[in-house]
């Protein structure tokens, strides 16, 4: 869940940089159902026609810039047709934007969603892959969680790519503690007196907010405030050599998730 801060608005120009997949087309949320595979999208009622449209060529773009980010096929982004979307519907209070476990939705407020995608993309992705990552799990656990609980893993290369990952986000480089990303995020945490930053599907989704803002393809709706917003300032997203580490490992896993099942298309 991202907390609601600031007033964007649905109108406001984001930057991009990448290819332009709709060839300047508008889209529908139809569309982008059907081209990426999500299960279903639900609208609010007070989601104005062209606030849709708008909302619609934004989503279309980010998937589109977030595929080619990581080296996927579009089945990923949709987490093989289980993930489902929600534009300006089923808020939270202070929220802008959330992924719910219970029914694999993620959802973005109408009016200050923006930027928020690839965060709680990544809690769904954490979410989906936690009972392929490990021999046994609940259906509310998040892989991150249950990898810091040192549960047993399924032997997979892909698995242990991810595991990889997940030592870089939360462990020194010796593997024996905490770093001080996760020191820095708990810290917070008791400065403000929750548990929140510092909890392991946050960090998670934080340290691959951050490698997406950094890759050279940009996209300001899919993700934005890693470097200079008011959170970055406080130190809870991963910083310098760890950042880049933390990139490294994550593209690396993603792009042999993609081969890994062009492979099993191209055998099918």
């Amino acid at each position: 869940m991202i907390p609601q801060s600031g007033h964007s608005r649905l109108h406001r120009p984001y930057y991009r940089n990448g290819h332009q997949h709709r060839a300047g087309a508008d889209v529908s949320f139809q569309d982008i159902v059907k081209i990426f595979g999500f299960r279903t999208i639900n609208i609010g009622k007070w989601v104005t026609c062209e606030e849709q449209q708008i909302a619609a060529n934004l989503f279309f773009d980010a998937f589109c810039d977030l595929m080619d980010i990581l080296q996927v096929p579009a089945s990923v982004i949709a987490l093989n047709g289980t993930l489902s979307l929600a534009f300006g519907a089923g808020g939270r209070k202070h929220s802008c934007a959330h992924y719910e476990s219970q029914t694999k939705r993620l959802a973005l407020a109408k009016n200050a969603g923006g930027g928020s995608l690839a965060h709680e993309w990544f809690h769904a992705f954490d979410h989906y892959v936690c009972d392929k990552l490990f021999k046994t799990s609940q259906p509310q656990n998040f892989a991150s969680e249950l990898w810091l609980d040192d549960h047993e893993m399924q032997p997979h290369p892909l698995n242990i790519k991810l595991s990889r990952c997940f030592e870089h986000i939360f462990l020194t480089p010796d593997k024996e503690e905490a770093n001080q990303y996760v020191l820095t995020s708990a810290a917070v945490d008791k400065e403000m007196k929750l548990y929140y930053f510092a909890r392991p599907q946050e960090l998670a989704a934080r340290a691959f907010e951050a490698i997406i803002q950094d890759h050279p393809i940009r996209n300001a709706f899919l993700v934005q405030g890693t470097k200079k917003s008011p959170e970055a300032m406080l130190g809870i997203y991963p910083q310098n050599q760890h950042r880049q580490n933390v990139q490294r490992y994550f593209l690396d896993y993603f792009v042999h998730l993609g081969q890994a099942l062009e492979n099993k298309r191209v055998q099918s």
